[in-house]
């Protein structure tokens, strides 16, 4: 019987894809990762330091360095390369300078033979996975940018304090941009099954909140990039969820950037939604009944993201 191996590919082994490299050695969660980056010798210091993590962890995996075009054997890519990021600048202020490196990027990966999935980090990501399409000629099914998972993550996070319930009890999300536009279905939201609607009645204290927390969600990033510079531990972690629901065929709802052919309203565009995720990359994405009012807040922010795709 033959035994494969999964391996996964990190593309840009700076503080995300370090990070990333770490999660997924601390989870088990493939044989190999291939560390690729511009500077090797940053690249060969990662995987040696991530090698000497495997004693203590619950089993063995492989790390090594290789080229861009040398990943025909992978089963994933993940693009995390992208251009600096800080200060006040927005996720699109990044998209000419990580546009020139996808650009360099992307097409030598093809040529060397790749034929998994494209899992991309890079912001902006709605526009960037757009890009990726573009270059690889891939289906759309196997490009999955991880979009709105990490504000999710942080929507729980907030709603968490804010009820004073365990974030795993809360099903909530956002949806659209992976930016300032992004909307929260409050419709959809429950807490441990109770809609929010419904939670508000019960507690009039939190009757109004959803602005604030709106505004808590959005700004999370730049509160963390202005304390510690770049943020790493929650984008690595909600891309390995991505991972392992794609190497274990899980059928996982995460809210991800996907293509959208129709639903909600939108063709062409990659844009954040709720998708069953499994070993075909993007098997369904779930459409939601939204309000008229959430309707047009995502409709909002779908059209920021065709403005910008339309100019590549």
């Amino acid at each position: 019987m033959a035994v494969t191996k999964t391996a996964v590919a990190i593309i840009g082994v700076g503080s995300v894809g370090a990070t990333l490299g770490y999660a997924l050695i601390n989870q088990g969660l493939c044989d190999e990762i291939y560390l690729v980056d511009k500077n090797t010798d940053k690249a060969r210091a990662e995987a040696t330091d991530l090698e000497n993590c495997i004693e203590f962890m619950n089993r063995n995996m492989h790390i090594e360095v290789r080229a861009a075009d040398g990943l025909a054997d992978a089963d994933i890519a993940v693009l995390t390369a992208a251009a600096p990021y800080g200060g006040e600048q927005t996720r699109l202020d990044m998209l000419s300078g990580s546009l020139k490196i996808i650009d360099s990027i992307v097409p030598d990966i093809i040529r060397g033979g790749f034929n998994g999935h494209f899992v991309v980090i890079t912001n902006p990501v709605d526009i960037i996975s757009c890009r990726v399409l573009q270059l690889s000629g891939f289906p759309a099914n196997r490009i999955i940018g991880t979009g709105t998972a990490l504000d999710s993550a942080r929507l729980k996070n907030v709603l968490s304090r804010t009820v004073d319930v365990d974030p795993r009890s809360i099903h909530a999300f956002t949806m659209g941009e992976h930016g300032e536009s992004q909307m929260i279905p409050w419709s959809a939201a429950r807490i441990g099954g109770k809609l929010w609607n419904d939670v508000v009645r019960d507690n009039p204290r939190l009757e109004g909140m959803e602005d604030s927390i709106h505004s808590q969600v959005v700004g999370m990033a730049f509160e963390i990039i202005r304390g510690k510079g770049s943020t790493n531990y929650g984008i690595a972690s909600s891309t390995s969820g991505i991972i392992k629901a794609i190497l274990h065929d899980e059928n996982r709802i995460i809210p991800v950037c996907a293509m959208l052919t129709g639903q909600y309203g939108h063709s062409g565009i990659f844009i954040s939604v709720p998708a069953v995720i499994n070993r075909t990359g993007i098997k369904e994405i779930v459409e939601i009944k939204l309000t008229d009012r959430e309707q047009a807040e995502f409709d909002r922010s779908a059209g920021i993201i065709r403005e910008y795709i339309s100019g590549l």
